[in-house]
């Protein structure tokens, strides 16, 4: 008997996302960004704020971890373009695990300098709503949210309120999928290749642009390519395509529990061109990004 499909849980999470770094762009795409437009982008920024939204379900030591060292690396950048300014660090996270991974990584960098950290164990509506029964409405210079928008409940009024949060010249930085990414397709045009036990919100640049153009906000894309080597999805039986498989899917053992029609269903889906190119060999997922720089 074929067991059911479900949803991956924590820990089935960690494996199927690390197979994702390990053969994915994904870190080197943020480099590139940081490298290329960061420096331009905080030119005029004294306060940094930081907001990072997952779901109890992603919950991991290993995203913490990538989160955290993102995070870091944007401050480095800050510290070198305003060498000695003090800069006051919030961190907006649900996921003690995640909490405790940047306090660790925090307390094993002794170069930041003139950084201070303040931890909210809260999701990013918890936040809004603590903010709006104090009646403290703080401001901030620089507010990101990085790949965490397919997880908040609302999309238009989280953007709303943190983009509210933004002081005089402040910027808010959204990083999400590109619209040229072989996600963009595989959800606009193969969604009902994807299973059930796949959650959250199907939403690429596109959408979140479309939110600032009715809030009537200025904002910037920087489109960055990356990419995604899925070869292994496509061999029978090897544990590494199974566990990308299952990111794909947000399923446990998708190729192993769901049908065989919906498998060769997203088997092709994932070899469109408009998915997926060839080289050497090797099949390459799109897995761009958009860099959306939101003015206050």
């Amino acid at each position: 008997m074929i067991p059911s499909m479900r949803s991956l849980t924590a820990e089935e999470y960690v494996e199927a996302f690390k197979s994702f770094l390990d053969h994915s762009t994904e870190h080197q795409c943020m480099d590139e960004f940081n490298k290329e437009q960061m420096p331009n982008i905080v030119a005029g920024i004294t306060r940094l704020c930081h907001c990072m939204c997952h779901k109890a379900q992603h919950a991991s030591r290993l995203l913490g971890d990538f989160l955290a060292g993102v995070d870091l690396k944007m401050i480095r950048i800050l510290q070198a373009v305003h060498p000695g300014v003090f800069i006051d660090n919030e961190i907006v996270e649900p996921n003690p695990q995640h909490v405790a991974a940047y306090k660790e990584l925090v307390n094993q960098a002794p170069d930041l300098q003139n950084v201070s950290f303040i931890w909210h164990q809260l999701t990013s509506l918890e936040y809004e709503q603590q903010v709006k029964e104090k009646g403290i409405h703080k401001k901030f210079d620089f507010i990101h949210m990085i790949q965490m928008l397919y997880r908040v409940e609302d999309i238009p009024n989280t953007i709303k309120f943190f983009h509210s949060c933004l002081d005089h010249h402040g910027k808010l930085l959204i990083i999400i999928l590109s619209d040229s990414s072989g996600w963009a397709s595989l959800w606009k045009n193969y969604r009902d290749c994807l299973p059930a036990t796949d959650s959250g919100h199907y939403i690429t640049c596109s959408g979140i642009t479309d939110v600032l153009q009715r809030l009537g906000v200025e904002h910037r894309v920087y489109e960055f390519p990356s990419g995604w080597d899925i070869t292994e999805c496509f061999v029978e039986g090897d544990a590494v395509g199974g566990r990308m498989m299952d990111f794909l899917t947000g399923t446990k053992n998708f190729l192993g529990t769901a049908p065989p029609a919906l498998r060769r269903r997203l088997q092709e889906a994932l070899c469109q061109p408009e998915c997926s190119s060839t080289r050497d060999g090797r099949v390459i997922f799109s897995n761009n990004l958009s860099m959306i720089v939101v003015e206050s």
